[in-house]
């Protein structure tokens, strides 16, 4: 296949968050003699209990049509997921075909983890949009294709917002002032049993924050882009979430974040706004029993166009570079991104599909869900910058670095100022030591 060039810095390779100490070895070529051996791949993602049935169900509907190549599964959670890779990457033992993240595409293509997906014959990629596409490559190599686009966005739960009598905002023109005052109607509302928002603190947060002040976390030549003071005051925006008892108090936030969406406080439907990317509606209109409205992100002035929201590739299908079976593992891939009766089982769960053909045959059968997740991209690309950089070499754990200097922050063991200038220094020592 011709993929698409792509310039990027080419990250140096060495020490980072994932230990893929040996592997030095070259990307496998398919070379046809698969084509009636009976093989067995080994599959990981990560999921919960509704996005595990629906893997279930299109790896049924795969070995159907290829009696010769059998999946074993291996789902996970994202919490422990990564470190499971990790381990068995170093150790030789990484499933054929991995569900990866953006941020980790630098990291495990480029220390040769990864199949370099253009020279497996078996993989058509005419139909898939050219700019997702270019986002599974590293130097020069696809080591991923994209499962599909999404959004980070508020979900509101209505079932909440109703109990506590408080109207959903408009999200064209909301400012951070109304989500704080929102929030803290609900949570006076519920109690001290439900409350109004859940703290966003992962990488797209923070991300999100920087770019409303006109900065980046990460340059095009992977190096930090941000001021410790517009850090700073995203986390005393979390701060003051916290005490103005917009959200929850830090040991009832510290026990959430652990618990999986099924017990989580928003799946339980005693939280009414949180942060969640769109392929996630479906899952969570499941889970709640609730109908959930997607809110564009607040903005510092009350302009959709400056809330910072950018399009990301959801996840990837990736292969392992030493999987024995590659040409097994690109069919699998292949009937993954552009199989109709995988498209017709997968949906929008996984982002709204980059080939168009999945799309235009899907879309007779969207669930209210899906249909909705489609209409609001669609609705929000007038103000859709372009995306930030991707995540450099080193970069892997920096969400859960975010994570924990929002605990000292919400915790009162560091101030805004103190966690930003650490985070900064943390991370900047994190990028230099995997050069």
């Amino acid at each position: 296949m011709t993929i698409p060039t792509l310039s990027r810095r080419k990250f140096q390779l060495g020490a980072a968050a994932v230990a893929l100490s040996l592997l030095a070895t070259g990307c496998g070529t398919s070379s046809g003699s698969e084509s009636n051996e009976q093989v067995t791949l080994r599959f990981a993602w990560w999921g919960n209990e509704y996005l595990n049935a629906q893997t279930e169900k299109v790896i049924d509907a795969f070995e159907a049509e290829h009696p010769n190549i059998k999946i074993e599964s291996e789902p996970g959670e994202w919490g422990s997921y990564w470190d499971k890779l990790a381990t068995k990457t170093a150790a030789n033992d990484a499933p054929d075909v991995i569900q990866m993240d953006q941020k980790y595409i630098a990291e495990y293509g480029g220390r040769g983890a990864l199949l370099d997906l253009s020279k497996q014959s078996g993989i058509d990629t005419s139909k898939l949009d050219e700019e997702a596409l270019a986002s599974g490559q590293y130097d020069g190599a696809q080591y991923g294709l994209s499962t599909g686009q999404n959004a980070y966005v508020i979900m509101a739960n209505t079932k909440v917002f109703e109990a506590a009598n408080v109207p959903i905002p408009d999200d064209t023109t909301w400012t951070w002032e109304e989500f704080m005052a929102t929030a803290s109607k609900i949570s006076a509302a519920g109690d001290g049993k439900n409350y109004g928002a859940a703290y966003g603190s992962n990488e797209a947060d923070l991300i999100i924050w920087l770019r409303q002040h006109g900065e980046n976390l990460y340059s095009q030549d992977g190096k930090l882009d941000f001021d410790t003071a517009t850090a700073a005051s995203f986390w005393e925006r979390l701060k003051e979430q916290r005490d103005s008892k917009a959200s929850p108090p830090a040991t009832v936030a510290t026990e959430d974040s652990g618990a999986g969406l099924e017990e989580s406080l928003f799946g339980t439907n005693r939280v009414g706004m949180a942060w969640w990317w769109t392929n996630q509606l479906g899952s969570l209109e499941s889970t709640t029993g609730s109908s959930i409205k997607m809110l564009r992100a607040p903005s510092v002035d009350g302009s959709a166009a400056e809330n910072g929201m950018y399009y990301k590739p959801t996840m990837f299908w990736s292969a392992s570079s030493r999987s024995k079976h590659p040409e097994a593992a690109s069919t699998f891939i292949n009937y993954l991104a552009n199989s109709p009766e995988a498209g017709a089982i997968l949906m929008t769960d996984r982002g709204v599909p980059t080939n168009t053909d999945i799309v235009e045959s899907i879309t007779p059968s969207l669930k209210p869900a899906d249909t909705t997740v489609v209409g609001f991209l669609k609705d929000i690309a007038p103000d859709i910058k372009d995306a930030p950089p991707v995540p450099p070499v080193g970069a892997g754990s920096v969400q859960n670095v975010i994570k924990r200097y929002t605990d000292e922050v919400l915790y009162d063991r560091l101030t805004p100022q103190a966690a930003a200038d650490a985070f900064k220094k943390e991370v900047e020592g994190m990028l230099a030591s995997a050069k």
